[in-house]
């Protein structure tokens, strides 16, 4: 076999369909993580400078985005071997349908494993689906302030209506109690909010943060297929090994009947 033949063989092997899961995978983590993470830390800026002066009031939502935080380091860390994982188990599956690499053997331990691998992804897709719907909260959040201030911008050429009255609470969200001070900010305030540095970028970066989201439940619904169907295939592989070994074991009865058969014969003759 030359170079050409072995190249051709070798990328005839490649799961390509788990190479695109993969990929998509780790770029919607990565943005879910990374966008997320300095979203949050901005967002925490803007609470302590503008809405929530006291530190005492918004200390318990402080601890909740350091642990979430911790958190997004987890989930990168374990998407990124369990990705690597599904991408080795896509490369098995592959080259043992295909029989690439000598006979084709297929065990209850690796059909076990690929059920496994179906179910953890199944679980893992249903759990970021709420990750999705979460990440979207803030993205409201966010676009309700900008849009107050857009309201607060083109009233200013209006005079009968000032923009002073206009206001964003955001204890009404839940975030910070109700005795938080100031806890809301209204008119020229807003505006000048919504042109800091702090609130562009975090509003920019949670939009990411949720298309991240979305991308990893695109991923991880890719996979369950991809890995649905390899468990089909393995089980089917596994039927089709157990009926040639029947066959070859009835096969070889067989010539041990003809050859016993012959032999008695040229002894009687």
């Amino acid at each position: 076999m030359g170079c050409f033949e072995c190249c051709i063989k070798c990328l005839g092997g490649v799961p390509y369909a788990s190479l695109v899961a993969t990929i998509l995978c780790f770029s919607g983590v990565a943005l879910f993580c990374g966008c997320g993470h300095v979203a949050l830390t901005g967002t925490v800026s803007i609470l302590e400078q503008h809405f929530s002066t006291t530190a005492s009031d918004h200390a318990l939502l402080s601890e909740v985005i350091q642990l979430m935080q911790y958190v997004i380091y987890g989930i990168a860390s374990f998407f990124f071997l369990y990705g690597i994982i599904l991408l080795a188990e896509g490369f098995y599956t592959t080259s043992a349908v295909k029989e690439l690499h000598g006979e084709f053997k297929t065990t209850a331990c690796g059909r076990c494993i690929s059920g496994m691998f179906v179910f953890l992804t199944y679980v893992l897709g249903v759990a970021w689906l709420g990750v999705f719907g979460f990440s979207a909260v803030p993205v409201f959040m966010f676009y309700n302030i900008w849009s107050t201030c857009e309201v607060i911008k083109s009233l200013q050429t209006n005079v009968t209506v000032p923009g002073d009255q206009i206001c964003v609470d955001i204890r009404q969200y839940g975030i910070i109690p109700w005795n938080a001070v100031p806890g809301k900010a209204c008119g020229p305030i807003l505006e000048n909010i919504c042109n800091t540095n702090e609130f562009y970028m975090s509003y920019h970066l949670f939009i990411v943060a949720c298309a991240g989201a979305g991308a990893t439940v695109i991923a991880l619904i890719h996979f369950l297929m991809i890995l649905s169907s390899n468990w089909a295939y393995l089980k089917d592989a596994s039927k089709m090994q157990a009926y040639q070994d029947i066959k070859a074991k009835e096969e070889q009865e067989l010539q041990d009947i003809q050859s016993r058969s012959k032999e008695q014969l040229n002894s009687y003759t």
